[in-house]
């Protein structure tokens, strides 16, 4: 059998440009668009919480200066003792692609100032502090930040980053010196539950308007970009006979939440997904971005190539009183494994 390797390469071009469209996240990270918009504080008498924004900016600079030196070594094994989760995952990702590409992307940039941190009044653990970073200096979106302490004897790490979409308009929160409280994968009194939401957005990710879900949620710049490049690749596999197929599935337990002082929920989650495409018969799959190249190595290619992704999303969940659908305000998305089936 023969290997028609300029069918193949001419689909990887446009594959690529499909899949750089997808690492920008639409309007996401994009100068010319409008910066996500802070709702302003409400005032709250809540008790005040353990932790303070002194103490939250120590922990946040820590962790910025570890993350620093773990990127101008370009060696993920310096990550672990200051990032986890989803953030984790990501963050390898990104330095492992740095080690072959000489540098780290942009989209992984992590401003020092912020804009808001939202501390937790609640007692006990595990416990989260999100925080909401300024613009970078190109002028991509803010991040939003979740630091996570498992318990009193460990220290803070960091769990989840996204970008916030632009335009996105994040719920109010009391003011940092009291914090607010953290929700619950259950809550209850929502549109759905935080659970549910993740769970349905996977759903609505993978299927699009065909979700029995999409009603439940505003249009966002995330899913509207995943579905165009998806058709985009769907086009180049039709032209070479050849098929794609993704799934979304959200991560058990991969969930931090905080309550909004309008009784919404802000949801960041993890949903991880597959995409398998096979190319016609005679031709080699191939990976199509310099993140698949490097996560790929020097593995031996075949007709069917499978990635994998961790996608970070923030949602908001409104009051099922509110009338409002549930909004994604932020995403990060980000191949993790490349593998010749």
């Amino acid at each position: 059998m023969s290997i028609n390797r300029n069918s193949t390469r001419n689909f990887a071009v446009r594959a690529l440009a499909a899949l750089a469209a997808i690492a920008a996240l639409g309007g996401m990270a994009g100068c010319d668009g409008p910066v996500p918009k802070m709702a302003a504080s409400a005032t709250s008498t809540a008790k005040t919480p353990d932790l303070n924004v002194d103490q939250e900016a120590k922990i946040r600079a820590d962790i910025l200066d570890a993350l620093k030196q773990a990127d101008d070594a370009k060696d993920p094994s310096k990550l672990a003792e200051v990032v986890e989760g989803p953030a984790l995952a990501v963050r390898t990702s990104q330095l492992t692609t740095a080690q072959a590409t000489g540098s780290i992307t942009k989209y992984a940039t992590i401003p020092s100032d912020i804009e808001q941190t939202v501390i937790p009044t609640d007692t006990g653990w595990p416990r989260s502090v999100f925080t909401i970073t300024t613009t970078t200096e190109d002028r991509q979106t803010q991040r939003l930040l979740v630091m996570n302490q498992s318990s009193a004897h460990q220290n803070y790490k960091l769990w989840g980053v996204v970008r916030l979409l632009a335009g996105a308009q994040l719920p109010k929160f009391a003011v940092p010196k009291i914090g607010a409280s953290m929700g619950h994968a259950d809550d209850e009194g929502l549109v759905a539950t935080p659970a549910d939401a993740v769970a349905h957005y996977a759903d609505v990710l993978a299927n699009g308007t065909n979700s029995q879900y999409a009603s439940e949620f505003a249009d966002d710049d995330f899913r509207s970009t995943i579905a165009t490049t998806t058709a985009t690749v769907q086009q180049g596999m039709e032209a070479n006979r050849g098929t794609q197929t993704q799934t979304f599935s959200a991560e058990p337990d991969a969930i931090s939440i905080m309550r909004s002082s309008d009784g919404g929920d802000l949801v960041v989650a993890q949903i991880n997904s597959e995409w398998t495409r096979q190319a016609g018969e005679g031709r080699e799959s191939l990976p199509a971005s310099a993140d698949e190249t490097a996560l790929f190595g020097g593995a031996t290619a075949t007709s069917t190539l499978k990635v994998t992704y961790v996608n970070v999303v923030a949602l908001y969940v409104p009051q099922a009183s509110s009338g409002a659908k549930i909004q994604a305000v932020g995403a990060e998305r980000q191949p993790v494994k490349v593998e010749a089936l």
